[in-house]
């Protein structure tokens, strides 16, 4: 185990797993959430995927839904889950916030990858100190059900614009010095999570298979950024101004 946790002490993450992450940009924690968690969680994740629309109805890569937290009692207790808080502030080392919460659900035989892609460059924040997700894994997703792969030690680019995730040529024309880096494929069991740099290029397999693939991500960003006045779906109703920060109701801080 990559963690030591008792009743009475907080979860620590090993130095040797700290130090993985931020050379990588990404690290694989097995087992962040129990059984019944994944069962729970999941069962929600269905819910909402029957309920909400989704930021594209007709999107066919998979079914978005931003901010569930804000609609959802049992999802809101998995975005604002201690543990994951914990592991995520370990690992970025400095004090953070919730950016905004995201099931991406996968049908089956969806037939679309999710092309590699960073995904800091789509944020309107001023500078970040650092940004992080929680890849939560409520399914077993095998590689042919979407797992992620990664490109490590690339998590300090930021000369790269925003790709379009649907061209599988995207980020290779924006950096053509990427295409022939080793990758790191890393498949997940129900209750895993990924957490990786919101600089570290990656992409995610179709989900060839019969089941669902139900993924809720936390992002996390340093509780002091601000932001830097381009729109986005979370801050557009919000009617901010370059330099204003994020207002805690909206983006609550994280333990």
């Amino acid at each position: 185990m990559t963690t030591t946790t008792s009743r009475h002490q907080p979860l620590t993450l090993a130095p040797e797993t700290i130090n993985s992450y931020r050379t990588n940009g990404f690290v694989h924690l097995p087992g962040v959430l129990d059984a019944d968690e994944v069962d729970r969680y999941r069962a929600a994740a269905a819910r909402a995927y029957d309920q909400e629309a989704g930021l594209d109805p007709d999107n066919q890569m998979f079914k978005q839904v931003v901010n569930i937290w804000q609609r959802d009692d049992e999802l809101r207790e998995l975005t604002m889950h201690p543990k994951l808080a914990e592991l995520a502030t370990q690992l970025a080392g400095i004090p953070l916030r919730i950016w905004h919460d995201h099931l991406l659900i996968k049908p089956p035989h969806n037939g679309t990858p999710t092309e590699f892609h960073q995904d800091a460059p789509y944020w309107p924040h001023a500078d970040a100190r650092h940004s992080l997700s929680a890849w939560i894994a409520l399914v077993d997703v095998p590689v042919e059900r979407g797992c992620m792969t990664f490109l490590p030690g690339q998590q300090d680019r930021r000369d790269i614009r925003p790709i379009d995730i649907a061209d599988a040529r995207d980020l290779f024309e924006a950096a053509p010095d990427l295409a022939y880096l080793p990758r790191v494929t890393v498949p997940l069991r129900a209750g895993d999570v990924t957490f990786h740099n919101g600089y570290t290029p990656h992409t995610a397999n179709s989900n060839d298979t019969d089941d669902f693939r139900f993924a809720h991500v936390n992002i996390y960003v340093d509780r002091d950024v601000t932001v830097d006045g381009r729109g986005h779906v979370c801050t557009d109703p919000l009617h901010l101004k370059a330099g204003d920060p994020l207002p805690d109701k909206d983006f609550p801080p994280v333990p």
